[in-house]
């Protein structure tokens, strides 16, 4: 059966770096890079501010949809970080959306 796709490739416009971090560390204790590639995708973005007791804090929050799997190797995104406009963010959370046969619909990056 043949399942829609709901990151269509043609609401993908933004251009972005992906590096993906697997388990583990590396012999030199870097991490071990599993993934780097120069992907399109739906990007979306906010920031928000929270009030302390002693400062004002101002969050960036971010969020890439891909269309299909974009790290086959992996079965699970926790780390890594991506490019968009100049700038570096670190992935904080990666989520494989799953088809009911199992195959990977959209990946979804959480960006801070």
């Amino acid at each position: 059966m043949k399942y829609p796709k709901l990151v269509p490739d043609r609401m993908c416009t933004i251009e972005m770096e992906v590096v993906i971090y697997g388990e583990g560390l590396s012999e030199t204790g870097s991490p071990i890079i599993v993934c780097q590639k120069k992907l399109k995708c739906n990007y979306q973005d906010k920031a928000y501010t929270k009030l302390t007791a002693e400062q004002k804090i101002v969050t960036l929050d971010g969020k890439a949809y891909f269309d299909g799997d974009i790290c086959p190797k992996q079965s699970v995104i926790s780390s890594g970080y991506v490019k968009v406009f100049g700038v570096k963010r670190s992935i904080y959370q990666g989520t494989k959306a799953r088809n009911p046969d199992g195959t990977v619909n959209f990946t979804l990056l959480e960006l801070n």
